[in-house]
């Protein structure tokens, strides 16, 4: 079994039938010949009246469910405790169980209870193990991408905007097909649509207020119904940027912020999450923002909300590693968008100025960022921010 195949409450029995030759063996094998095991007289004279199997040939037994059934193959069985409550005879018929308690995703452990009972049904063994699950290695290059995703499917969110738009067309071009979600202008996503579907991308437009837990999961079933799965994420939406000072602003503003960047990046995860680890891979990608190093003057929930966005992100990639999902973000710099769209020309001229490449980052420079990290030449990038900025910021 692989580690993302094994669930909490999974059971698996192996049965043995007590032998004189399985004593026999263990005694050769370990040079255990203690008379209450292998002489039938001095056992006769004991309080057992008859001998008593070795308590570690019987427990034996959970090293063998362990390496054949659950979890099988890279199992690492490093801790074992062993409770012996009754004496095992040579005829028994010894039914071992073992169930995962428990999960470590970090890690890879994962913790069973072990038990071992005889043909009455009287248990004769206890005890709880910790077992490491060892995989293959395995070379994304050329065959790993066809086998971790036979299809490519992204799913941009803010599909209909300036850089989610970018992002559509450059995923289409690296050969994903594309779920293009919106939430107000039907009219810009149906463009992009047709840009994409005239490329040979297949493509389908979904709407969605992602702060709305329902609509997002209903987007999601129709994503996978039609697409068969998402295998790439790309977070692209925001809400307008207002500047305004401290004084003016109503918590409201943060709110307004805060649901778009938090709860509706949590949506989101928590219904694409599950596609993903079925599959063992997946990529999400956040788009953040410059303004988190630079901040620009009166724009406090905004730089607030994208502050929460980054350490979510992050949180994310460390919990989510261990099941092949890769969790990253883009932070582009001043990009000629919509949402720039109240920013005096001056001011952005300043900015360009200022930029060691001498301009303003393009969608085209956020999208070719994101196509990086959707592809499998990104996948030991995990909490990774790109920054996209001319060398404004540099660290």
């Amino acid at each position: 079994m692989k580690y993302n195949e094994i669930e909490v409450g999974m059971v698996k029995e192996l049965t043995h039938q007590l032998t004189q030759e399985d004593i026999k063996r263990f005694v050769e094998l370990t040079g255990d010949d203690n008379r209450l095991h292998t002489d039938t007289d001095y056992a006769s004279k004991t309080s057992f009246k008859k001998p008593v199997a070795h308590g570690m040939l019987g427990a034996s037994f959970i090293s063998t469910i362990i390496g054949t059934k659950i979890p099988g193959d890279g199992a690492l069985w490093f801790s074992q405790s062993l409770e012996f409550l009754l004496p095992v005879r040579i005829g028994d018929l010894l039914i071992v169980r073992a169930e995962i308690i428990k999960k470590d995703d970090r890690n890879q452990v994962i913790e069973l209870k072990t038990d071992v009972v005889n043909q009455h049904k009287q248990k004769v063994i206890q005890g709880f193990a910790k077992v490491k699950v060892v995989e293959q290695e395995t070379s994304l290059p050329a065959s790993g991408e066809e086998q971790l995703i036979k299809r490519k499917v992204a799913l941009v969110i803010g599909g209909s905007g300036g850089i989610g738009s970018a992002v559509c067309k450059a995923l289409s071009k690296s050969g994903f097909d594309l779920g293009i979600h919106y939430f107000s202008n039907a009219s810009a996503a149906g463009n992009v649509l047709s840009e994409v579907v005239s490329s040979g991308s297949k493509a389908y437009v979904f709407k969605a207020d992602i702060t709305n837990k329902k609509e997002v999961q209903e987007m999601i079933d129709d994503v996978v119904q039609r697409m068969n799965t998402i295998t790439v994420l790309v977070n692209c939406t925001t809400s307008k940027i207002s500047t305004i000072k401290l004084a003016d602003l109503q918590w409201d503003d943060f709110e307004l912020h805060l649901n778009n960047q938090i709860k509706g990046s949590f949506n989101l995860a928590q219904n694409v999450v599950p596609i993903m680890e079925k599959k063992g891979y997946g990529k999400i990608i956040n788009i953040n923002s410059q303004a988190l190093e630079a901040p620009s003057a009166d724009w406090l929930p905004y730089i607030t909300a994208k502050g929460a966005l980054m350490g979510f992100t992050r949180a994310l990639a460390f919990e989510l590693a261990p099941k092949g999902i890769r969790v990253n973000s883009v932070s582009p710099g001043m990009a000629d968008t919509d949402l720039i769209a109240d920013i005096p020309d001056r001011v952005k001229m300043v900015i360009a100025a200022k930029t060691p490449l001498r301009r303003l980052a393009t969608t085209d420079d956020i999208a070719r960022s994101v196509v990086f990290l959707a592809s499998e030449n990104s996948d030991f990038l995990c909490g990774e921010t790109i920054r996209v900025n001319g060398g404004q910021i540099m660290i």
